[in-house]
């Protein structure tokens, strides 16, 4: 059995975590959050259904892995997550962003 497997130490000067909660009571849309500095991991989970985004570094702008309750998991390349320098926008997917459902997301830099 081969087994590879790559790491990357996060430099000591980068200690970068935020959390939050998001939640859109009226005619959603996509949306950015503000956190301070530019991401290296964002998930976003959709707390009353349990749907969920996460987007690693290195994937390109607006993708996200999808997983939703039902348990399929896929990569979407439109309407995910794209990182900026200082902070993310999600997408409208309509799984995860839906009108009155909170939203908790965290973001590691």
């Amino acid at each position: 059995m081969a087994i590879t497997s790559t790491q990357s130490k996060v430099p000591a000067s980068v200690n970068n975590v935020a959390v939050g909660r998001y939640l859109d009571t009226g005619t959603v849309a996509a949306f950015t959050i503000t956190c301070g500095f530019q991401p290296r991991y964002v998930k976003v989970v959709n707390v009353t259904s349990s749907d969920q985004y996460e987007w690693y570094e290195g994937m390109a702008a607006a993708s996200a892995h999808k997983r939703v309750l039902a348990g399929t998991g896929s990569l979407i390349t439109t309407l995910g997550i794209t990182v900026s320098a200082t902070g993310f926008t999600v997408g409208l997917d309509l799984d995860i962003n839906v009108t009155s459902e909170q939203l908790s997301w965290v973001a590691v830099g």
